[in-house]
């Protein structure tokens, strides 16, 4: 626990950092505190806000910026919430009306991005599960078969399987013709349901092969039911956290393309109750580190079908991001659920 002294000087610094870049120093935290303290005691407590792990010390400089642990305790307690402009409501609210859904998702998006300077990203509500018309599996080599699943839809997926056993083409036809046979028209969950049943019938060397195609097909077809927009990738070229370091901006952009794992991370906020602050490490997904991502979800008649967020780094001003996401993710339910009414 920090007493009230040393919460003031924490304050002060994340937003005396957060507006400049700059490590803070004692004098600087002297004069935008507003507490009346000796720069030598102002040390003191920042040696101890060091060894707590709220701040750090870079080597070129004698201040200090926030680490993870100081923006996380700023962000829960001592974060000022900045209320969205009124003209910046009424543009979020008038690009969101009037339009086809996959048309406001992507224009959601793009607001996003375009209020806060970062990435914006919208995941779509879930299309209706895709129903299975064929599987097929091709040996690659001694341990890595091609999963083909043909959807009802027309619609072709293709996941590469590593398995611990080696299946002969005999074996991969024998495990098809039975998917095929007993599942063809149902989807992943319904085959998954079925099979928990069915599972003691099967031959033991072929367990392992369908509990791998339920897994991969099941990824597979959730990731094209769910379609996911981001827009304003470019603007983190601009951040210089990020900029400086060409190998982790290359793995974030990576990370954007692959989707995968930032679609389950923004996932999580739709069991949130309002908005959900990842900070640094707390996304789980390394690649993130240096980044926050604040996501929010949004409804369409009272029932959570995806969620909205930003993607920037952890030096970002929360206080107006905080209350943008938000918002988009409320006019954003409005705007689909009014939708639905007409």
């Amino acid at each position: 626990m920090l007493d009230d002294r040393s919460r003031t000087l924490l304050k002060a610094l994340v937003e005396h950092y957060i507006a400049d870049g700059q490590p803070v120093g004692s004098r600087a935290l002297s004069k935008f505190s507003g507490l009346d303290l000796s720069p030598a005691t102002i040390r003191n407590v920042m040696a101890d806000l060091e060894e707590a792990g709220f701040v750090a010390s870079p080597h070129t400089s004698a201040g200090r910026v926030p680490t993870a642990r100081g923006y996380r305790l700023f962000v829960d307690s001592l974060l000022t919430m900045q209320p969205l402009e009124a003209r910046q409501r009424g543009e979020i609210q008038e690009a969101l009306h009037g339009l086809p859904s996959n048309q406001v998702i992507a224009n959601a998006s793009q607001l996003l991005s375009s209020l806060t300077h970062f990435a914006g990203v919208v995941i779509a509500p879930r299309r209706a599960a895709n129903r299975i018309r064929q599987i097929e599996f091709l040996s690659l080599s001694e341990k890595r078969i091609l999963l083909i699943i043909v959807t009802t839809d027309g619609d072709v997926q293709n996941r590469i399987l590593s398995s611990d056993k080696a299946y002969t083409p005999s074996e991969l036809v024998t495990a098809a013709n039975y998917l095929n046979q007993n599942f063809a028209g149902l989807d992943f969950e319904q085959i998954r349901q079925r099979l928990a049943g069915e599972i003691q019938q099967l031959r033991e060397d072929i367990k392992p092969l369908m509990t791998l195609a339920l897994e991969a097909g099941d990824a597979a077809l959730s990731e094209n039911a769910q379609p996911y927009v981001i827009s304003g990738e470019k603007n983190l070229l601009d951040v210089e956290e990020l900029s400086s370091n060409m190998k982790r901006l290359r793995e974030l952009f990576e990370l954007f393309e692959q989707r995968s794992s930032l679609m389950r991370l923004l996932d999580i906020s739709n069991r949130a109750e309002g908005v959900k602050i990842f900070i640094g490490g707390e996304s789980g997904i390394a690649t993130l580190d240096e980044c926050s991502v604040i996501a929010a979800p949004y409804s369409v008649d009272g029932q959570i079908v995806g969620s909205v967020g930003v993607i920037g780094p952890t030096r970002m001003a929360y206080e107006r991001v905080i209350p943008i996401v938000d918002i988009t993710a409320r006019l954003l339910s409005s705007a689909l659920s009014y939708k639905n009414d007409n």
